[in-house]
């Protein structure tokens, strides 16, 4: 999962990020709200965490312009002000949570936890589990499982695995998959796709190099071929 981490004092930036990446996420950096606004559009994350008092503009300001354009990503407020009144002005700007300073690595990685599968059940309508090959994703967990194996999967990944579910044998041409996983209002990017898919395929495939799951039609896009299904 891409997060991106928007908190002016370097040390709690750089934190936060050793944290999250410690997880296995990817993260985006950004030291004020202006900032954090360029990098949201640039680097479309899966996730935002926003410290709520930043030059330039607030956690609330860009909370409120993310929301607007991207009405479904999870977001949390950093915040050295856990009174009840900050609550409410940052859940009426659109946050999902908050994490109050000082903070200890077990509560930001499960807040961020909870909140990435809270809010894909809730914008997501997809079932309990579905299978592809031998892989089973559980949407709500933001996981996949593969016999004892487990793996970690992002929003957008989830969507994309449904996505082939879906359309088993289809070839998914890159406009689909962009407007399904990335949304209406992103620039389509040949190179971001393909990097998404492969860093995808790493986890996902016994076989990266010859992926039973996600295949490449040249020149059309990607497809799933299902056997035995």
């Amino acid at each position: 999962m891409k997060v991106l981490i928007a908190e002016d004092d370097r040390h709690t930036r750089e934190g936060l990020a050793d944290v999250l990446q410690s997880e296995g996420h990817e993260v985006v950096l950004a030291s004020d709200g202006s900032a954090a606004l360029k990098r949201f559009r640039a680097e479309r994350p899966d996730f935002v965490c926003l410290d709520v008092m930043m030059p330039e503009m607030s956690g609330y300001e860009v909370c409120q312009a993310i929301r607007s354009e991207c009405p479904g990503i999870p977001v949390i407020f950093i915040t050295a002000r856990g009174e009840e009144v900050d609550r409410l002005v940052g859940f009426s700007a659109g946050a999902d949570d908050f994490i109050v300073k000082p903070f200890s690595v077990r509560e930001v990685v499960a807040r961020v936890r909870a909140v990435a599968r809270r809010c894909c059940a809730e914008h997501n309508a997809t079932p309990e589990s579905f299978r592809l090959g031998d892989l089973t994703v559980y949407p709500a967990e933001l996981r996949a499982r593969r016999a004892d194996t487990v793996i970690e999967l992002s929003q957008r990944d989830v969507c994309l695995l449904q996505l082939f579910h879906d359309h088993r044998g289809e070839v998914l041409d890159r406009q689909t998959l962009f407007r399904h996983a990335w949304g209406e209002d992103y620039f389509p990017n040949s190179r971001t796709l393909d990097q998404h898919i492969s860093q995808l395929r790493r986890r996902i495939e016994r076989d990266p190099r010859n992926p039973a799951i996600i295949r490449t039609v040249h020149g059309a896009g990607y497809r799933y071929d299902p056997a035995g299904e």
